[in-house]
Formats: C-alpha cells, sequence, structure tokens
C-alpha cells in the first residue's frame, strides 16, 4: 500500500466567479461564522491571516463526528489562476500524516458556471493510517454552506 497519494473533488457553485477564491484568499477568517463544522480559528503566530509563510492560523473542526485540530499556513496564492495552497501540520493531523497540503482552486468553466476544486497530497505515517477521504466530504459540505453564503452576500 502507497504511503502517499492524492485526492481530489471538484463541486459546481452557483456563487459568480470570483467570490468563492476572494473568501478563502482574503476572508479565511470568517470560514468559522460560514461552515457549520468549522468550530473555531485563530491566529496563532503572525500579524496578517493571508501572509504566504508568514502567519499561522490554528483550526478546530468535526472530521468523521470528531473534533480535530491542526495549524495552517499558505504556501502560496496564485491570483490569475485563482489558486491557494495551504500546508496542515501539528495537532490531529501529525498523528497520521507526515505530509497533508490542500490546494484550493476556483475554475470558470466553459458552460459559465464556477467550480471549486479541492487537491488533497497526503503522506501518511505508517500502512496502518487511511488515506483522507473524510475530507472530500468535508471540502464538499463546506464548499456548499460557502457557496450558500456567497448568494446571498
Amino acid at each position: 500500500m502507497a504511503l502517499s497519494g492524492k485526492l481530489s473533488i471538484e463541486i459546481v457553485m452557483h456563487a459568480p466567479a470570483g467570490k468563492f477564491f476572494n473568501l478563502v484568499s482574503k476572508s479565511l477568517h470568517q470560514v468559522q461564522n460560514i461552515c457549520e463544522r468549522v468550530h473555531h480559528t485563530k491566529l496563532h503566530q503572525g500579524e496578517d491571516w493571508h501572509s504566504i509563510g508568514g502567519s499561522v492560523k490554528h483550526w478546530t473542526y468535526v472530521m468523521d463526528g470528531k473534533v480535530t485540530t491542526c495549524k495552517e499556513t499558505i504556501e502560496s496564492i496564485d491570483e490569475k489562476n485563482k489558486t491557494i495552497k495551504f500546508n496542515l501540520f501539528d495537532g490531529d493531523i501529525s498523528q497520521q500524516y507526515k505530509v497533508l497540503k490542500v490546494t484550493i482552486q476556483e475554475i470558470d468553466n466553459s458552460n459559465g458556471s464556477v467550480s471549486a476544486k479541492w487537491t488533497l497530497e497526503y503522506e501518511k505515517i505508517n500502512d496502518n493510517v487511511e488515506a483522507p477521504y473524510s475530507y472530500m466530504e468535508y471540502f464538499d459540505k463546506c464548499t456548499k454552506e460557502m457557496d450558500a453564503h456567497l448568494l446571498k452576500a
């Protein structure tokens, strides 16, 4: 069994183009007020929520029915391609994964719709750890809640 891998999910959204990317790249601290499973976020280190590599955020969220914690940093933001890359570490993450990186991209589809694509790259600490499939369902639910919020905004 492979210790590392990649999972991906793409969710069609109804919010206007650019709004989802703006939320995740410039207003990430608002997610705790939008997504039911995100219980708490706080700036752990640094002064800016959206600085690349310069700030660390602490997240508390529900995964598979249990409260989970981790820290997160932004690795890169690509405004042109509406892509943001995060590194998740410490807390419950480090008990199962050596590496857990999330890439979020807003995609403008040819039919005029917009999609959110989440890609999760991981390396498990050993073969006894399951691939992080539960994150795909988590990303799906959170994206739909963010989409509904953006439609009201």
